[in-house]
């Protein structure tokens, strides 16, 4: 990765630029960080019948009776 000044946006000699360009790149990357996660959403609910196995075996059941005694 080449980063040489001239690729860099111009920023204002007393530092405000600075700030703005933080901001923007904080900006870029919560905006990839959404679309990484609708993309996971949306992976999530496009499952197949084919893909939930349904087990009858033992392991299946475990947990789902849990006794709480107090």
């Amino acid at each position: 990765m080449n980063i040489s000044a001239s690729t860099l946006p111009a920023m204002a000699s007393r530092g405000d630029g600075a700030e703005v360009y933080s901001a923007a790149l904080a900006k870029g990357h919560q905006e990839l960080q959404g679309q990484a996660a609708l993309a996971l959403i949306e992976s999530a609910t496009n499952v197949t019948p084919s893909a939930q196995s349904e087990n009858t075996g033992v392991t299946s059941t475990l947990g789902n009776h849990i006794n709480i005694r107090v």
